[in-house]
């Protein structure tokens, strides 16, 4: 008697991958928040946004590689009364975050 072959389970995490983004420029005050979470949402990524002390914004960005890469895009003109200067993007280990939320 042969063996068959079994499937092998789908690994989701495996295939996600997060990018944690810092934001410079007039991006407080201009929406920038909620229309990063808008358009996270739109693409099916999952974490979080928040504004820092100092006017930046901090973002967390965890999907499909394609859907994050296009976040981290995306982050380059954020709202349309934005005027983004700088976009610092750090790659690390998913954490299994749902959903999107602005933090404060």
């Amino acid at each position: 008697m042969t063996e068959q072959p079994t499937e092998t389970p789908v690994d989701d995490k495996k295939d996600r991958v997060r990018a944690h983004v810092f934001v410079s420029g007039r991006v407080q005050g201009v929406f920038y928040r909620a229309s990063t979470r808008d358009a996270a949402r739109k693409h099916n990524v999952d974490g979080w946004v928040r504004n820092l002390n100092d006017g930046r914004v901090e973002a967390v960005f965890e999907g499909a590689t394609d859907a994050v890469e296009t976040m981290c895009e995306w982050c380059e003109t954020g709202s349309p009364q934005a005027d983004v200067s700088a976009v610092e993007i750090t790659v690390e280990p998913p954490e299994g975050l749902t959903g999107f939320e602005i933090r404060r």
